[in-house]
């Protein structure tokens, strides 16, 4: 729109044409996202593969006369459920809130007079009145401006405000944050740039997180061998006689014996607990599986301002021709000191007056949780300097110019004269030639700060603007790095998590912190997203380095990068803020919002929220993500364990023809699953980062791999299932009872009782040898997880329950151990034990001898 058009039109539309052009273009609002139906999707939660089958174990406990057990099961899917379902739902939300940004009201002129209307009933071609503190209700051309100044964070990246020329742009969910201004719509609801990012965050599909993939994995694996177990148990049982009904039963019985009813709730119950602890240390989970996926991390491209930075721009360094002075004191709280010579400090605080008298309209605010500031926060630092030095508030300016990005530089006219403050290039031809300026400018960005130019001229005129202006000196300002950013970004280096800025700043600003904070590569690549391959494999492998910065990056950009890493094998952590966010938040494996600073539409599409924006916390999220796959393992383990003790008596029993009785019915199995087993499994869930956690690269691949197997069935699994058989045979040998005989009821029942029990001891003992992989017990220690002894004080409580508490012994098929068979069933303990040590002891050893043999032939090479 040209400029005489854009003064025509500010008289504004009649009624009669606001209300044609509303029928043609439609309301002012974003398009409503297209949901999925939240009863499928709850269904969809309750019908999986794995709810399928613990279904099917509810459905048979009820017919083996166990209705509680099959209520609990019941319980465990539906909570399940419920619990998945209102996770998605609320990240589905992430494009809905987008429509929250659009104000209720808005200010327009129609008919030559100025009305408050809705703003869904605003037109192309309104003229909208904008003051200080109003969210811009749809694009717009400028018409007219005083002194306007735009905040388009949330939608550029761009920490700093912006001031746009008439006939510049301003966008709809932006916020005014100094002066007023006219523009006139030319864009409403779904046309609006607002509206293109909702689409692009709608349309963004979250990836599938490890910890499903796994799991599923994991699922399929079992419930294979469930029903493979089951086949050749009714085959086996047809072949000793039994009826094809009495078969079918056992075979179906055995099958979900073998379904690890507390795997699901186990899982779900250790990433709860690490969301918990995670909270503590200010990283929200919005997503349960996301606590899984942060320790897979392996690229983490991360914003700059309030995240590696305090957001606090304060001035470090002023120089002026009589010398250089340093400023203490950080943030807007305008307490501190300058130190210098005498005479350098009297010229600071000169330059500093000035410097203040720019900006009349910038101050800091003292409020309950510290100094905020009102305005461009350069312009805030610059007013706090002020106050530093002892600078009383100045006479409001005759006339003011306030910084503009062609003029680089603002200035007023008072009664003391004209000030100017702006970048050196623009400011320093203006002035006299003061010796050492030029130096000072490269030595200031040469450590990375901002650097403001600050002149007077004693005539009050804007014309001098021209010429003849005294240098009063230099400013350096900073957005200083967080005290133990630098730590952190260590820590991602040692564990292998390569690092990228991705910042909508400067790039000159941004490289600077990167290389202050130790992020900046060695090969220093600093790209802006203008400059970006347009194949988004080409991108891939331009980034994948570490320390890469990228600086003005838009919303699409984000998006495309964190596309491009994805496809290069990487699980990618994408921090953000703004709605500009939105779709690469929801598209990375992690998304992680800031909760301070950021943007609602952000938190609901990030799957990790930083409640004091660090990344610091990031880093801390991480460790425990990866604490936790550990802790998956662990209770892996525990359980494969269990599942070799439970299908060995079934095993013996199809061997031996029927001739050696069923050591535990299908009832204790079920039993120990979910009664004895599942809050020690969770203890090991809860188990804390140990020091070399984040020691080298995350330890990824399969959750059940060569190693869990080989311990689970080949070590602890038999030596609990031998040790438990054995105290079986026993107690029944004991009882007079031999091979190919029926045992009486009583002793049975005493017999099974043992083996039940020897089971769920050798499951204590399990426990503790499940803490680690590689040290046994001894070297472990008691200590460290409090969860564990109140899970072992529990199992035990519930074992003596369903041996004494009627009606439960009859009803699963055993009672209490005679004293024969309480000393073989606490012997399974030292048993397991044992073997965990002698496995543990044989692996350190072939370790060992790998090592050598590889430094063997290393230095064979050599020579």
């Amino acid at each position: 729109m040209t400029g005489s058009a854009l003064v025509r039109d500010t008289a504004g539309l009649t009624a009669a044409e606001a209300v044609a052009a509303l029928r043609r273009d439609g309301p002012n609002v974003l398009p409503a996202v297209k949901q999925r139906n939240p009863l499928l999707t709850l269904a969809g939660q309750m019908v999986h593969f794995f709810a399928l089958m613990l279904w099917g174990a509810a459905g048979l406990a009820l017919l083996a006369g166990m209705p509680a057990l099959s209520i609990a099961i019941v319980v465990v899917v539906v909570l399940n459920g419920a619990f998945s379902f209102a996770q998605e739902y609320r990240a589905d939300r992430a494009a809905e809130r987008l429509r929250d940004l659009l104000p209720v009201r808005a200010t327009v002129r129609r008919d030559g007079r100025a009305i408050v209307v809705d703003a869904a009933d605003l037109v192309v071609g309104d003229v909208v009145l904008l003051e200080a503190g109003d969210r811009v209700c749809a694009d717009g051309d400028l018409a007219e401006r005083g002194l306007l100044s735009v905040d388009e964070s949330m939608l550029t990246g761009e920490s700093r405000p912006v001031r746009p020329e008439v006939g510049g742009s301003v966008f709809a969910g932006t916020y005014v944050t100094e002066g007023h201004g006219v523009a006139i719509v030319a864009a409403t609801g779904a046309r609006s740039r607002l509206a293109g990012i909702s689409a692009v965050t709608a349309n963004a599909v979250r990836p599938k997180s490890p910890l499903a993939t796994q799991l599923h994995r994991v699922v399929r694996i079992v419930a294979l061998m469930a029903v493979a177990v089951g086949g050749v148990f009714f085959a086996a049982s047809l072949g000793l006689g039994r009826a094809g009904t009495e078969s079918f039963l056992l075979a179906i019985g055995v099958t979900v014996a073998l379904v690890p009813e507390g795997l699901l709730p186990t899982v779900t119950l250790s990433l709860a607990r690490a969301a918990q602890k995670m909270a503590g240390r200010n990283a929200l989970v919005r997503r349960l599986e996301s606590v899984e996926t942060l320790g897979a991390t392996t690229f983490i491209c991360t914003d700059k301002t309030g995240t590696l930075t305090r957001n606090e721009m304060s001035v470090v360094r002023v120089w002026t021709p009589s010398g250089t002075v340093e400023v203490d004191g950080t943030g807007y709280r305008p307490v501190g000191e300058l130190t210098g010579s005498r005479e350098a400090v009297r010229a600071a605080a000169r330059l500093a007056d000035s410097a203040a008298r720019c900006s009349p309209d910038a101050h800091a605010v003292e409020e309950a949780n510290g100094w905020r500031p009102v305005g461009d926060p350069m312009e805030v630092a610059l007013h706090v300097l002020a106050a530093r030095a002892g600078v009383t508030a100045a006479a409001p300016p005759a006339q003011r110019r306030p910084f503009d990005p062609r003029r680089r530089r603002s200035s007023v006219t008072d009664v003391d004269g004209l000030h100017v403050s702006g970048a050196p290039d623009t400011v320093l031809p203006l002035c006299g030639k003061a010796s050492g300026a030029d130096e000072a400018v490269a030595a200031f960005s040469g450590a990375g700060l901002r650097v403001l130019a600050v002149a007077h001229h004693a005539k009050a005129s804007t014309k001098e603007e021209q010429g003849g202006l005294t240098l009063l000196g230099l400013v350096g300002l900073e957005d200083p790095p967080r005290p133990d950013v630098g730590a952190a970004i260590a820590s991602c280096r040692r564990a292998g998590i390569r690092l990228a800025m991705v910042t909508g700043d400067h790039p000159g600003t941004a490289a600077a912190i990167a290389a202050e904070v130790g992020l900046l590569g060695p090969d220093r690549l600093v790209l802006e997203g203008k400059d970006l391959p347009p194949d988004d494999e080409d991108l891939g492998r331009l980034l994948d380095v570490d320390g890469v910065v990228v600086a003005r990056v838009a919303p699409e950009e984000k998006l495309r990068i964190a596309k491009a890493l994805q496809a290069r094998g990487h699980v990618v952590a994408m921090t953000g803020d703004g709605v500009n966010d939105g779709p690469a938040l929801r598209t990375a494996d992690i998304g992680v919002a800031m909760g301070a600073s950021g943007s609602d539409v952000a938190r609901e599409a990030a799957d990790l929220v930083l409640l004091d924006d660090h990344f610091g916390t990031i880093v801390a999220a991480v460790e425990l993500g990866r604490a936790t796959f550990v802790n998956i393992r662990r209770f892996l383990t525990y359980h494969l364990t269990d599942n070799v003790a439970e299908l060995t008596p079934f095993v013996v029993w199809a061997l031996a023809g029927g001739q050696i009785p069923l050591a535990i019915t299908v009832l204790q199995v079920l039993a120990l699953d979910i009664g004895t087993d599942l809050l020690p499994a969770v203890a090991l869930g809860a188990e804390p980062p140990n020091r070399r956690t984040m020691e080298g690269p995350a330890k990824g691949g399969s959750l059940i791999d060569g190693r869990l197997v080989r311990r689970a069935f080949g070590v602890l699994g038999p030596a609990e299932a031998l040790a438990s058989m054995a105290a079986f045979l026993l107690v029944l040998l004991g009882g007079g009872w031999w091979f190919g005989e029926v045992p009486g009821t009583a002793l049975l029942a005493t017999a099974s009782g043992t083996a039940f029990s020897a089971i769920v001891l050798g499951q204590l003992a399990n426990a503790f040898a499940c803490r680690s992989e590689s040290r046994w017990v001894g070297r472990i220690g008691v200590r460290g997880n409090p969860l564990l002894w109140f899970a072992i004080v529990f199992e035990l409580a519930m074992l003596a329950a369903f041996l004494l508490m009627p009606p439960l012994p009859g009803l699963l098929g055993g009672t209490v151990p005679s004293p024969l068979g309480w000393v073989l069933a606490f012997a399974t303990v030292p048993v397991v034990l044992l073997a965990d040590t002698v496995h543990k002891a044989v692996r350190r050893g072939l370790a060992t001898e790998r090592i050598r043999t590889q430094a063997k032939t290393k230095y064979r090479s050599h020579r």
